[in-house]
């Protein structure tokens, strides 16, 4: 990781754009991805899964047979571990189920709004190196509570044409057993668009590579909702000289090993703190076997030591990282100065891996800057919110004329009428 000691203000926003890595033709190959799954269905998913997971898939949809048997592959020891885990992610995700209450915003009219659970819904699942089991539980568990009466898993097979059995038994654990061996942007296409095996969706979740990323956001245009644009992972640690170097640096590495794409970013006012994380890098590398792709994420990340705390905040809000930890002297004080970040950690022990696995918290959330106008995936994400209101005839008589004034200033006269033909009946009936 390269160092830089405190850039001019002017430099910042340079060092807070994500490293690019070109793919020559992406959107073009996506969206051919897209339409060849769109128009030949099966034969399509079938077709590009061998050509891009080098394995002839016969069923897309796993059998009951293959979920029971991936339990039978699971430890015991990982089985209780995903059993703490969903518990503690369904209490925090069941404590926002809030129920909105009716207001009367004049007399005679009462306005209310319900959440209403979205009908189907699409959970990826990345899979490759690093199957991630624990992305079936955030975004399995709100699609639950939320009330979702469909929920299908997509997640790409491994070379011998089989699903993780980890990812296998969780997605039965909770109740999931509608799932695909499908990966990248063909299996986007497929809930997007629907095939003979794969039904059709309404919002798509889950994280994946710049394919699966770009995938989503294409379909965004055939009005398929999607949660979030979630790309490469990405940590910005903000330390001090009382951080403990060797936590900092297992921070770092915890998000350098999901791929090379990844970013870690190191902000402090201590120059020392930041030598000795380098040290400490350097012995915990020695020993990961994702060594090599952490070593890759690593080229492409930084520290900078700027002159306060206040300015080190400054400057992951001008970031807005994905994780932002605080491994600062009384990090709580300065949890009100955060402003753009999708999870936060404060303090030495909170390391960012509890979130992404037992905490409770979500790990699906906006990365590449967009936690400035995004949040990470909630029990909102899995619900429509619908308003109502009810408006008596004194009400209507009470706000009938604002409503006209207003039409009419706007010259939509049908409008004014809608109203006026019913002031005119009540005035009548009297």
């Amino acid at each position: 990781m390269k160092t830089i000691i405190n850039p001019p203000y002017t430099d910042w926003a340079e060092y807070c754009e994500r490293p690019s890595f070109p793919a020559e033709d992406l959107e073009e190959k996506v969206a051919a991805v897209l339409e060849e799954v769109r128009l030949e269905g099966d034969k399509a998913l079938k077709k590009l899964t061998l050509a891009f997971d080098k394995v002839e898939v016969e069923n897309i949809k796993v059998s009951a047979m293959e979920i029971e048997k991936a339990g039978s592959e699971v430890s015991d020891d990982l089985k209780e571990a995903i059993e703490v885990a969903a518990g503690n992610i369904r209490i925090f995700h069941s404590a926002q189920q809030v129920k909105e209450p009716a207001v009367e915003t004049m007399p005679g009219i009462k306005c209310w709004r319900k959440s209403v659970a979205i009908e189907k819904v699409g959970l990826y699942i990345p899979g490759g190196s690093a199957p991630l089991f624990s992305t079936v539980l955030m975004l399995g568990i709100p699609a639950m509570i939320a009330g979702c009466g469909k929920i299908v898993l997509c997640t790409p097979p491994d070379k011998n044409g089989n699903i993780n059995p980890a990812v296998l038994y969780t997605a039965s654990f909770l109740g999931i057993n509608e799932i695909y061996k499908i990966g990248g942007a063909q299996a986007v296409a497929a809930l997007a668009f629907g095939t003979e095996t794969v039904p059709k969706v309404d919002k798509i979740f889950g994280p994946g590579n710049q394919y699966v990323t770009k995938a989503k956001e294409l379909v965004q245009k055939n009005g398929i909702a999607i949660d979030l644009p979630a790309g490469p992972s990405e940590v910005l640690v903000i330390a001090d000289s009382t951080a403990d170097a060797d936590f900092v640096a297992s921070d770092l590495l915890s998000q350098a090993e999901h791929g090379p794409d990844s970013q870690v970013v190191l902000v402090s006012d201590s120059v020392e703190l930041v030598e000795k994380v380098k040290i400490a890098l350097n012995e915990q590398l020695s020993v990961l076997p994702r060594a090599s792709v952490a070593e890759k994420a690593l080229e492409n990340s930084f520290s900078v030591v700027l002159n306060s705390i206040t300015e080190c905040i400054d400057f992951s809000n001008l970031y807005a990282p994905e994780h932002l930890i605080l491994a600062i002297e009384k990090a709580e004080e300065f949890a009100d100065k955060i402003q753009n970040a999708g999870s936060v950690f404060l303090g030495n022990y909170s390391c960012e891996s509890a979130g992404d696995y037992a905490s409770g918290t979500n790990h699906t959330l906006p990365t590449n800057g967009y936690a400035r106008n995004y949040s990470g995936v909630s029990l909102d994400s899995f619900v429509k919110k619908i308003t109502f209101q009810n408006i008596s005839k004194s009400g209507l008589q009470k706000i009938g004329r604002s409503i006209e004034v207003m039409a009419e200033a706007e010259q939509l006269l049908a409008h004014k009428n809608a109203v006026s033909i019913r002031l005119k009946k009540i005035q009548d009936e009297k």
